[in-house]
């Protein structure tokens, strides 16, 4: 661990600071991949996000050193959360922080002050703040790639969390699907009564509000699940519409009623590296570049209503979707996290011949 000489200061409620401080606090072996600029500005924004907007108390703060910021977190209630699953509990979120023990007590000191005044009982976290259910924080799997919408995070942050009074809980695993070497055999859906409904700009809100729909039926007994709302589902899915490759995201329907879902995009961050997350000059070339070059694709979610569960639906729409993933071009997939408490989904991706990428963690303190 190398310290500089400068003083640390903490600082609170600087968007620019936070976006930058992940950028000096990670050398690039660390494999962070930042969400755009303006999508981080959106989300700490109290006039545009309907977290904020919904009443739920958020602070936000940057530790700087030699006046570079070079950590961050957030923290914040999610009263609909509580409300739903009995607890009394803050969160933090976007907890990154370079090498340095000092600036990771400090910052995660801030958040643990801001729970207190909330009156709350617990502080968990990773969660960062989007409606996909982006959360946790990296345990294993350092130095593999991360796909868009994947936590990474540095090896030496659980050991500042621990040394902080947090204990790790609800391990995840993120995966990945080689498609060059995966035998994806297709189960029959009769096509008398099954339709997949491509999602692409022409029927963008009808097949969005669709997948809203299903993500809240199918989720809606999954831990931690809290049913989207129009506006939460728009703020961060409304924008797929620009980057929605029609060929890998569609809606199930038997009989004409929707039962399922598939979202999947191309994987942005090998734009995002390039372009740093920011829009300049070269954005446009690299935009281009990247759309002639990808190969590599993300699951984001899937999901079948409550009501066709345990019919096969489930892995016959997520092989379906594969293999037009594979005939699209994409040489690989990326799946964000699944629970380890979740052995049938886990079962999906052995049958895919999927590999485990990362582990992944929530961490917890009591306040009591």
């Amino acid at each position: 661990m190398t310290l500089s000489l400068h003083a640390l200061t903490l600082h609170e409620g600087d968007p620019k600071a936070f976006f930058d401080a992940p950028f000096n606090a990670y050398p690039d072996s660390v494999g962070y991949v930042s969400p755009l600029k303006g999508d981080i500005m959106k989300m700490l924004d109290p006039a545009k996000n309907p977290l904020w907007l919904a009443g739920n108390p958020y602070r936000f703060w940057t530790v700087n050193r030699g006046g570079k910021p070079v950590g961050r977190i957030i923290a914040h209630m999610h009263r609909a959360s509580n409300e739903r699953w009995g607890w009394n509990r803050a969160q933090f979120g976007f907890f990154d922080c370079a090498d340095d023990a000092e600036a990771g007590r400090m910052l995660l000191e801030a958040a643990e002050r801001f729970a207190r005044e909330q009156g709350a009982e617990e502080l968990v976290g990773n969660f960062n703040l989007t409606a996909m259910q982006q959360c946790g924080v990296m345990t294993g799997g350092f130095g593999e790639a991360a796909y868009t919408d994947m936590i990474v995070g540095a090896p030496w942050l659980p050991g500042m969390l621990e040394a902080a009074g947090f204990a790790p809980y609800f391990p995840m695993t993120t995966f990945e699907v080689d498609l060059t070497k995966a035998n994806v055999p297709v189960p029959p859906l009769d096509p008398a009564r099954f339709e997949f409904a491509p999602i692409k700009q022409s029927t963008f809100p009808e097949r969005m509000e669709e997948a809203r729909l299903l993500l809240n039926d199918g989720f809606y007994d999954n831990p931690m699940f809290v049913p989207l709302t129009p506006d939460e589902f728009q703020f961060q899915a409304g924008e797929l519409s620009t980057i929605l490759d029609p060929r890998l995201s569609s809606v199930l329907k038997r009989d004409g009623e929707p039962v399922g879902v598939i979202i999947a995009i191309p994987d942005l961050n090998g734009f995002l590296k390039a372009t740093r997350s920011r829009f300049g000059i070269t954005t446009p070339w690299h935009f281009l570049r990247y759309r002639m070059n990808r190969k590599r694709a993300v699951l984001i979610f899937y999901s079948v209503a409550r009501a066709a569960h345990s019919q096969g639906i489930m892995g016959a729409m997520i092989a379906h979707t594969l293999g037009r993933v594979k005939a699209a071009g994409y040489e690989t997939v990326g799946g964000t996290w699944i629970a380890d408490e979740n052995p049938a989904s886990l079962r999906q991706v052995e049958k895919l011949g999927g590999r485990s990428l990362h582990k992944l963690h929530l961490f917890r303190k009591g306040l009591k």
